[in-house]
């Protein structure tokens, strides 16, 4: 299979599993006319409110804007912004499985952008119970033959705690597995097929490095005492380095114009695991998923590539 290019039915029949946290991404924009008789802050007079899928669900609706079929299997909780959530979602055509905690709050992000600038972030989430988490791991017992490819989407919010358990039943039927990681402890994420940390994630575990040798050499021996076929470090305007048992394959940034690098990791990892899932090796989806990147930067907030932007 050429490196390049992969046709449309090829990815079409692709299909990945992506097990995650997800999130609803809240923007509300307004007009800053005035500073806060209270206090020294803005006022915003809110004019527009937009939402979005965030997190796992980002991600889901990253491989289905390629074209690849995604199904999305998450924890959340039973409130209006689960149910909004999973409307926007459903929109995409992902197939969801969302498990319900009553007593888990949704992860929102609430973004206030004002003046073109992002003002304020307010987070409301907390952590799912293993009674619930124990059932996803069931239905992912039940999804995963049908399916080519499993991405994990790791925010650190509690959806994975039982990660492990899941990446030895897809070792088990020889499925790649795909990992965005997250936190300083990444000996859950043991025998997966590639893990994709960006620099501050890598360093949290690694610790520094200040030569591309003693990188490597940390890497490899990650990579060893973990049992992963891959490391994926994804390196902003540096491009990408696949630290794989051949060595390694670096792909310089291609973003022209970098206007919001929000989400770049979700569209990376996606495009990696729709290719996967489609037949490509990861040495030969690591150009592909580079180009996926430099696009998705030049868009604002959490955007999608599509086949053509792709391929163009």
């Amino acid at each position: 299979m050429n490196t390049m290019t992969i046709s449309k039915e090829q990815l079409a029949k692709a299909r990945v599993l992506v097990v995650g946290d997800v999130m609803l991404d809240r923007y509300w924009y307004g007009a800053v006319d005035r500073i806060s008789p209270e206090a020294p802050v803005p006022v915003v007079r809110i004019t527009r409110e937009e939402e979005r899928c965030g997190g796992a669900a980002n991600v889901a609706f990253n491989a289905a804007s390629l074209g690849a079929q995604a199904t999305l299997l998450t924890v959340v909780g039973d409130d209006e912004a689960s149910h909004k959530l999973e409307a926007l979602v459903a929109k995409t055509g992902i197939r969801t499985h969302f498990g319900r905690d009553a007593d888990l709050k949704t992860t929102v992000k609430l973004r206030v952008i004002g003046r073109q600038q992002q003002l304020l972030r307010l987070d409301f989430e907390n952590t799912p119970k293993s009674e619930i988490l124990a059932s996803q791991t069931a239905t992912f017992t039940e999804l995963l033959p049908q399916h080519d490819a499993v991405l994990f989407s790791d925010y650190g919010k509690g959806g994975l705690a039982h990660v492990s358990d899941m990446i030895a039943q897809a070792r088990a039927l020889s499925k790649p597995i795909l990992i965005d990681p997250k936190g300083n402890d990444f000996s859950r994420y043991q025998r997966a097929s590639v893990i994709t940390p960006n620099r501050a994630e890598l360093q949290q575990v690694i610790g520094a490095w200040n030569t591309e040798d003693e990188l490597r050499t940390k890497v490899h021996n990650l990579r060893n005492a973990l049992h992963l076929d891959a490391v994926l470090l994804t390196r902003s305007e540096e491009g990408m380095t696949l630290f794989d048992a051949q060595g390694q394959l670096h792909v310089s940034a291609q973003a022209r114009e970098v206007f919001d690098v929000t989400g770049a990791g979700d569209t990376v990892i996606a495009t990696m695991a729709a290719l996967v899932g489609a037949g490509m090796s990861l040495r030969q989806a690591l150009p592909l998923a580079n180009r996926a990147g430099g696009v998705v930067v030049g868009k604002f907030g959490t955007a999608t590539v599509s086949y053509e932007e792709l391929f163009a």
